[in-house]
This record gives structure tokens, C-alpha cells and sequence, in this order.
């Protein structure tokens, strides 16, 4: 069973989430009573990955409008408070961006709620809240998918049988999303197929994800696992037998550029060296359709202190000047393939994405219930 980073009741309306802050040394829910909850579970990294801050953004919406059921007297009135709270929910963490795709999402459906005359002042509340609670259920879905196509991608061309080991970078399971998990799902359908031999995770440096939190998921699902330091990759490439490299991703622009973790970029680079293939694995809510190329996505800097401190304690020089980017941007030139939950395309093919996935979303509109 996978760790549930998750915790929701839309009966009660009620959020929790696993402080990952605390991990591995404690397991620990913090509850979201409203937007400036989740803001602040965003900004301090209590929820992190870039599916989940989507997800718990969106949650602790639903949670403030169920937890004040009248403080809105009219439809147009809970439509403005909807477009408030999101664009305050969009400055918890800028980079990643599934919060942007999902805000976006939710205003336009509050604002064909509000005009339609038919629905009234709680069925609008009951339709909003419930699409934000089908969210949660698709992403999950989703990353099955990502999972599946993943896996087979990378056993293709493969020897029938053959065990294989792949490397990757940050966290990506189910800590990161509503659950499963996308580069980490592509491991999980790996293990779960017989045919994954072992993980390599980087400890992810300054914050170290890959050795709290991918470590810590890998050990809780008895996936054969080994902890490595960021600076160790080039070495694992050259004697470790990598099949491949499969990473998430925080926003992918329309050419393919993906920003992802800081570490990202140079990874790809070891990887093209060593002709091993180089997967970034995400949802389509990551793909960035209005940004041209990685040049405009924004860099989130964080707190020199994630360089300069471990558990309170300096091990850096004094007076020493820190650059602490969270993410850098991996070129579309160094990917292989973006693997989405409806398919998996080069970087070149991405553009191609929108209108596949708007189609099936068609298609199954049109099959009757």
C-alpha cells in the first residue's frame, strides 16, 4: 500500500496533509481549515510536488467554502471570492505549473455556474466543490497511466525478461501527487511487472527529497532501492547498468524544455554522454500550452539557509554568498520522451497533446451513460 500524503472528506470537509518537513524521523498530518492554510502548507514545503500543491490548493478552497456556507449572499459573490483565493494561492510556489492550470479550470467553471440562471446559489457551491473532489480521483488515474505507458516504454526494446535499473531524481511519488506517483509510478509498474532490478534516487541537495522522501517511499514499498549523492550520477551511469532516467516535472513548456528540480538539467547531460534514454514523466496539467520555451519559466530562489544549515547546524563558511534556485530547466534536446497520462511523445510532438486529449475527452462525453 502507498503512502497517503492526502487526507480529505468532502462529507466533513475536512484536509489534512503529511508534513513531509518531518520526514523520515516523524509522520505527522497537519490540518488545512481554509485558503491561508493551504497557502502556508504550499510555501513551507509541508506539501510538495507540483500535482500535489495543485491538488491541496484547490482542496483548501473547497474547504473555506464548505466551512462558510453563508458568507456569500449570491452566486456572483462566491465567484469573486473563488478568483481571490486562487490568484492568492498561485503566490504560495510560482514555478510549478499545475496550481496555474488548475485555477484557471476552476474560475471558468465558477463563472459558467454563476451566469447559468438555472443553477442556484448551492448547486453552485455543490458542482464546484464536487469537481475539485474528482480531482483528486483522476489524478490517481492518471499517474496509473503514466505508470503503465512508462514502463513499457522503457522494457521495449528490451530483452524478454531482462531486469532493469533506472535512475531518478527528487520525489515523485505518491508524497508528490494525490497518490502512485508519475516518475516514481514508472518505477512502481517496473516492480510490480517482475522486471525492475533497482532504483537509484539521488538525495536531491539542498533539500534533500530523494533522501527524506523518495528513500523513505521506496523502503515503506519494498522497492529494492539504493541512496546515492547528487555527485555520484556520472559514476552510476558508467557502472551500475542504467536503463534509463525517468524524472518529473514542475512545468513543461509547448517545445518540451522542462523545468524540473535544481539537478535536473545536469543529470540530462550525464545521460546523453552515456546514450542512456532520459524520461520526464508528468501530466498533462504540467505542460505549459502558452509558454514557447523553458527561457520564460519562472525560478523559484529559496532561503539560503537550505545551503548553509542541516538540522540547525552551520556547516557552511560565514559570511559565504548562497544561489539557491529550486529548479533549472532541462533543454527538449536532452529528452527522449514526455511521458503524459494519454501517451507518451517526443518533445517535438507535445504541441500535438491538447487536441488528443481534448478528442477523448470528447469521445467519452459522447458514450452514453
Amino acid at each position: 500500500m502507498t503512502l497517503q500524503a492526502i487526507k480529505w472528506s468532502k462529507a466533513n470537509g475536512e484536509l489534512e496533509v503529511l508534513d513531509q518537513t518531518l520526514l523520515p524521523a516523524a509522520t505527522r498530518y497537519v490540518q488545512v481549515r481554509g485558503v491561508e492554510d493551504g497557502w502556508r502548507v504550499i510555501n513551507k514545503m509541508q506539501v510538495r510536488g507540483a500535482p500535489a500543491i495543485a491538488i491541496v490548493g484547490s482542496l483548501s478552497l473547497a474547504v473555506e467554502i464548505l466551512g462558510h456556507p453563508d458568507a456569500y449572499e449570491h452566486k456572483a459573490a462566491l465567484c469573486q471570492a473563488i478568483e481571490t483565493h486562487l490568484s492568492h494561492l498561485l503566490t504560495a510556489r510560482p514555478t510549478a505549473v499545475n496550481m496555474r492550470t488548475a485555477a484557471d479550470e476552476l474560475v471558468h467553471l465558477a463563472n459558467d455556474l454563476s451566469e447559468n440562471a438555472t443553477c442556484t446559489l448551492s448547486q453552485m457551491r455543490d458542482k464546484f466543490v464536487n469537481q475539485i473532489d474528482e480531482m483528486l480521483r483522476a489524478d490517481v488515474a492518471d499517474n496509473k497511466a503514466i505508470g503503465s505507458l512508462g514502463a513499457r516504454d522503457i522494457l521495449r526494446d528490451l530483452p524478454e525478461g531482462s531486469p532493469v535499473s533506472v535512475l531518478t531524481h527528487c520525489n515523485t511519488g505518491s508524497l508528490a501527487t494525490a497518490g502512485y506517483g508519475t516518475a516514481l509510478g514508472v518505477i512502481r509498474s517496473l516492480h510490480e511487472s517482475g522486471r525492475l532490478e533497482r532504483v537509484y534516487c539521488t538525495e536531491t541537495r539542498p533539500y534533500n527529497q530523494g533522501a527524506r522522501l523518495t528513500a523513505y517511499e521506496l523502503v515503506h514499498d519494498k522497492i529494492p532501492a539504493t541512496l546515492i549523492c547528487d555527485d555520484m550520477v556520472a559514476a552510476t551511469m558508467k557502472t551500475k547498468r542504467v536503463a534509463a532516467v525517468v524524472v518529473g516535472a514542475d512545468r513543461i513548456a509547448v517545445n518540451g524544455d522542462t523545468a524540473n528540480k535544481i539537478g535536473t538539467y545536469q543529470i540530462a547531460i550525464l545521460a546523453k554522454y552515456h546514450h542512456i534514454p532520459f524520461y520526464v514523466a508528468a501530466p498533462l496539467t504540467s505542460v505549459d500550452f502558452q509558454m514557447p520555451d523553458g527561457d520564460g519559466i519562472i525560478i523559484e530562489e529559496r532561503s539560503e539557509r537550505e545551503m548553509t544549515h542541516v538540522n540547525n547546524e552551520r556547516i557552511a563558511a560565514e559570511g559565504v554568498t548562497c544561489w539557491n534556485p529550486a529548479f533549472d530547466v532541462t533543454p527538449a534536446s536532452l529528452i527522449t520522451g514526455i511521458i503524459t497520462e494519454i501517451g507518451i511523445f517526443e518533445p517535438s510532438e507535445l504541441i500535438n497533446a491538447k487536441e488528443i486529449a481534448l478528442a477523448k475527452r470528447i469521445s467519452r462525453e459522447d458514450v452514453p451513460s
